[in-house]
C-alpha cells in the first residue's frame, strides 16, 4: 500500500520487490572463487538539479573515493590490495556501485562498499579535484566523434524533455555544482525505498541477506520519488543537426525516432524486427553498407528501453565523401523497412539468432543476476527477462511488421552528421529528401 507524501509527487513504499533489503537477488554459483555485488539506486541523473547537470556522477565518484574518509589513492589502494574492483555507474534511471572480488576476501570488500555508501566524506578539497578532473574529462571527451554526435542527437531528437539532459554534464554545469548540491542529491537518491541490491557467484543466500540488511539499516528511510517524466515527442519532419568540426575525414552520422517501452504490447516485435534491420552482422544495414559499398565499417541500429520510452536509432561512420550517398541510402532503407516490412524468411533467421545467442546473455551468474537487477531498477513487466525465448519464439510476421509501421516514423526523425560543414554540409542536405529543417552547431558547443 502507498501512501501520500507532503512533497508532490513522492509516496512511500514498503519494500517487497526482488532486489530490496528484504528480496536481495542471489545467483549462487560456486565454480569460480569471485563474488560479484551491485548496489543501485532505482533513479540517477534524473534527479540532477536543473543546469547543474553531472552532479549524479560527480556525487558517485566523490563517493567511491572517499568512503571512512579515506583519500582517492587510500581507496585505490585498499580495492587493489584484495583482489577487487568496483565502480561508479550513473544512467538517466539509475546509480549506483558494481563490482567483485575474490571470495576470500568478500567481507573486506562489503565493507569497503558499505564505506563508500553509508560513509562519505564530503571534504571541500576532494570536491574541487574532482571538479576539475570532469572538467578535463570534458575537454577530452571533445575528440570522441561518435560520443560527441550522439550528444548533439539525443539532445535534438529529447529537447525539452528530461531525456535530454546529458548525465556526464557540461563545463558550464559542471562549475555550477556545489558540493552541498552533492550532499542533498545524496540524501534523495541513497533511501531504502530506491535500493536495489544483486550478488552473483560463490555467495550463499543467508550472506546476500545479511549484506543486504546492513545496507539498509543505515541509509535513511526517506521517501521513493517519483521521477519518471511523460513519454517525449519526436520533433515534426526530418531534421538534420550537422556538427561541425574542423578536418574531418571520416563522418559519424546518427538518426532516429522515438521506439519502443517495454510496457508496449509490439515491445518483442519491434525488437525482432529491428534485429533484421540491423541488429547483426548479417542484417539488411550492414549487407547493404558494409558488404555491398564498403562505405562505413560498421553500421547498426537499436531498440533499448528505460524507465520511458526511448529511441531507436541508426548509426554509421563513412568516409566524409560517402557520407551524403552513404545518409541517403540508410534513409532509402528505413523507408523501405517500414513499407514492406521484413519477410518470413528473415524472420526465422532472426528468431533462430535471438534464441541461440541469449545463451551468451546468461551464461554466468553474474550476468543472470544484471538482468535480474535491471527488471527491478526499470520496473519492467513481471518475468520481462524469464520469459524472453518464450516471446521471441510466439511473434509472428504480421505482428513484427505491425510494429515497424505503428513505432517507426521515417517522415519524422532526427539526423545528425558530424563532420565538416564547408566540405559536405550542402551535400548532406541534398541527400535528406523533404528536409524540413536545418542547423549547424559547434562541435564543442555545450
Amino acid at each position: 500500500m502507498s501512501t501520500p507524501n507532503e512533497e508532490a509527487g513522492t509516496v512511500t513504499r514498503p519494500i517487497t520487490e526482488a532486489g530490496s533489503a528484504s528480496q536481495p537477488i542471489v545467483e549462487a554459483d560456486r565454480a569460480v572463487p569471485l563474488v560479484h555485488v551491485s548496489i543501485a539506486s532505482k533513479v540517477g541523473s534524473l534527479l540532477d538539479p536543473i543546469g547543474k547537470e553531472g552532479a549524479a556522477r560527480m556525487l558517485m565518484r566523490l563517493m567511491r573515493r572517499s568512503g571512512a574518509g579515506r583519500s582517492a589513492e587510500q581507496a585505490d589502494e585498499l580495492v587493489d590490495r584484495i583482489g577487487g574492483h568496483l565502480g561508479a555507474e550513473v544512467t538517466r534511471s539509475t546509480a549506483g556501485f558494481h563490482g567483485g572480488v575474490i571470495a576470500r576476501s568478500q567481507a573486506a570488500f562489503l565493507d569497503f562498499t558499505f564505506e563508500s555508501l553509508c560513509q562519505p566524506r564530503f571534504a571541500p578539497g576532494e570536491f574541487e579535484q574532482l571538479r576539475q578532473e570532469s572538467l578535463a574529462e570534458c575537454t577530452e571527451r571533445l575528440d570522441d566523434d561518435r560520443a560527441r554526435a550522439r550528444h548533439f542527437w539525443l539532445r535534438k531528437l529529447f529537447s525539452g524533455h528530461p531525456y535530454g539532459r546529458p548525465s556526464g554534464g557540461t563545463p558550464e554545469s559542471l562549475r555550477r555544482v556545489e558540493l552541498s548540491d552533492l550532499e542533498e542529491l545524496r540524501e534523495r537518491l541513497f533511501t531504502r525505498q530506491h535500493m536495489r541490491f544483486a550478488f552473483a557467484g560463490a555467495v550463499d543466500e543467508p550472506m546476500a541477506r545479511e549484506a543486504a540488511a546492513r545496507f539498509h539499516e543505515a541509509l535513511p528511510v526517506g521517501r521513493e520519488v517519483a521521477v519518471d517524466p511523460a513519454d517525449p515527442v519526436t520533433p515534426n519532419g526530418r531534421t538534420l543537426v550537422f556538427v561541425d568540426k574542423p578536418e574531418r575525414t571520416q563522418t559519424q552520422i546518427v538518426i532516429g525516432c522515438l521506439g519502443t517501452h517495454a510496457h508496449d504490447e509490439d515491445h518483442t516485435a519491434l525488437h525482432v524486427g529491428n534485429t533484421v534491420f540491423g541488429g547483426t552482422f548479417t542484417s539488411r544495414l550492414m549487407q547493404e553498407v558494409r558488404a555491398k559499398r564498403g562505405w562505413s565499417y560498421g553500421t547498426s541500429s537499436a531498440v533499448p528501453f528505460d524507465r520511458r520510452r526511448q529511441a531507436f536509432s541508426m548509426w554509421a561512420f563513412p568516409q566524409a565523401s560517402d557520407a551524403a550517398p552513404c545518409l541517403e541510402l540508410e534513409l532509402q532503407l528505413l523507408e523501405r523497412w517500414v513499407k514492406d516490412g521484413i519477410t518470413a524468411r528473415e524472420l526465422a533467421a532472426a528468431k533462430k539468432y535471438l534464441t541461440r545467442s541469449h545463451a551468451f546473455a546468461v551464461d554466468t551468474a553474474q550476468k543472470r543476476a544484471a538482468l535480474r537487477l535491471d527488471e527491478s531498477i526499470y520496473a519492467l513487466p513481471p518475468g520481462y527477462q524469464g520469459s524472453y525465448l518464450e516471446r521471441v519464439a510466439a511473434v509472428t510476421l504480421e505482428q513484427v511488421n505491425e510494429a515497424i509501421r505503428r513505432r517507426i516514423t521515417p517522415e519524422h526523425l532526427v539526423i545528425t552528421v558530424l563532420g565538416t560543414h564547408a566540405e559536405i554540409g550542402a551535400r548532406i542536405e541534398a541527400a535528406i529528401p523533404r528536409l524540413a529543417s536545418a542547423e549547424t552547431v559547434r562541435f564543442d558547443a555545450d
